[in-house]
């Protein structure tokens, strides 16, 4: 049988920017639940051009896919039915089983993970070092990675193994060579696997963490002080951690956590004035170029992203 590329386009239809843009008389009579179980209101907006009512109403998945646009991943495959397609289509692009929460004590999950040859990893292992802890599906990070070829590396650190698993695929089928994806738990494994690093590390993220709400659980959460730690030992002189979550109690945790260490670290808009605050001390806007997919959801659904960016002292 004859082989056939399948394309997949980014959007069955295009989307004109009208089509998203909300009246100063919108308003929110509306609600979903979000990923964590949280209702968050939606505003229903209308346009002078009644746009909406031409087009399909947009949904989060598709901002997605237009914020990832230039993230292209080829995939070729054998000519198959309708049905084989669209099972194809779902597998490959997202439609992974996995579980939402995991739980980072569990005996499982205490083993250090394997330190990698970072020359094997990396094309050039001492260029600066960018890790995402909690990377998710990786797109985030392979975004950057394709926009920075040569001057930086980045590693993803992910708790679920079949997210990993896709992401490296992803990452062979885009032939890039400055990122990697571990399976690891990165309270266990974080400072063992920085110390080994050839190179600096610039940056470290922790974007929209399992929120775990639960009192009992709040011990479960990714960002306590043997990490902290960690994470400012192992930063350059100038590093930088990026912090966010579209749970406020969640993003409170983390700047708690990362205040207590201002000897070491201060928030970036006393070095940079261009990055803004709101009246809270929170950054107005993302300063890494693009969107997590958690952070386009959240703000499809109308909540607000709390973000903090510190920077270590020389």
């Amino acid at each position: 049988m004859a082989k056939a590329v399948l394309k997949i386009p980014v959007l069955s239809t295009i989307i004109t920017s009208t089509a998203v843009k909300c009246s100063t008389t919108s308003s929110f009579n509306s609600s979903v639940v979000n990923g964590y179980g949280v209702r968050h209101n939606i505003c229903k907006c209308s346009t002078a051009a009644s746009v909406s009512q031409r087009q399909p109403q947009i949904r989060s998945p598709q901002l997605v896919a237009l914020e990832y646009a230039d993230l292209t991943i080829p995939h070729i495959v054998c000519e198959l039915s309708r049905y084989e397609r669209i099972e194809f289509v779902l597998k490959e692009l997202g439609a992974l089983r996995v579980r939402q929460h995991v739980n980072p004590l569990s005996s499982s999950l205490s083993i250090p993970a394997e330190v990698p040859n970072w020359e094997d990893v990396f094309e050039d292992p001492k260029l600066p070092l960018v890790v995402d802890i909690g990377s998710g599906s990786g797109r985030f990070l392979m975004w950057l990675a394709k926009k920075n070829p040569g001057s930086k590396n980045y590693l993803g650190l992910e708790i679920r193994k079949k997210l990993v698993t896709r992401a490296e695929k992803w990452v062979k089928e885009l032939a890039l060579s400055n990122i990697h994806f571990l399976f690891a738990n990165a309270s266990i494994s974080f400072k063992q696997l920085i110390s080994t690093y050839p190179g600096p590390l610039m940056l470290v993220s922790i974007l929209c963490p399992d929120p775990h709400f639960k009192k009992r659980h709040h011990k479960r959460r990714v960002l306590q002080k043997p990490l902290v730690e960690a994470i400012v030992d192992g930063l350059m002189p100038g590093g930088q951690v990026f912090i966010q979550s579209d749970v406020l109690e969640v993003a409170i945790d983390m700047r708690r956590h990362l205040d207590a260490e201002s000897d070491k670290l201060v928030h970036v808009d006393s070095v940079d004035s261009s990055l803004l605050c709101d009246d809270a001390g929170w950054l107005k806007s993302n300063p890494m170029g693009i969107r997590t997919e958690r952070e386009i959801h959240a703000e499809f659904e109308g909540a607000k992203i709390y973000r903090r960016m510190y920077q270590k002292l020389s």
